[in-house]
């Protein structure tokens, strides 16, 4: 089972570097327009880079300690977490979505 701590372990990583990108459109948001929800979606952002960053210390410093009873629910969350994050990522850099390319001769 200690490949799903593995799993576990990247998959955080992985929201880390969304979570880097999430805050830096927020940032550059906020600089721009100063909107106060703009400031709620950087502490959101914060929060959750907290969580991986604590869990990725935990499953490296006390590997030992987790039951492997526990493991698939650890995965479980955060790979949940990186769908959500993804579809945030995605909704706050690309809002309109895929749009049709007009043919020529139309």
């Amino acid at each position: 089972m200690a490949w799903l701590m593995d799993v576990s372990s990247i998959v955080s990583m992985a929201n880390m570097a969304i979570l880097i990108a999430l805050l830096a459109v927020y940032a550059r948001i906020y600089s721009k327009t100063r909107a106060t929800f703009t400031v709620g979606l950087m502490v959101f952002a914060g929060m959750l880079m907290l969580h991986n960053v604590l869990a990725v210390y935990g499953y490296f410093a006390m590997a030992k300690l987790y039951s492997d009873e526990l493991l698939p629910y650890f995965a479980g969350i955060h790979i949940a977490e990186l769908a959500g994050l993804i579809a945030l990522l995605k909704v706050t850099v690309w809002p309109e979505g895929v749009k049709p390319v007009p043919r020529a001769g139309n």
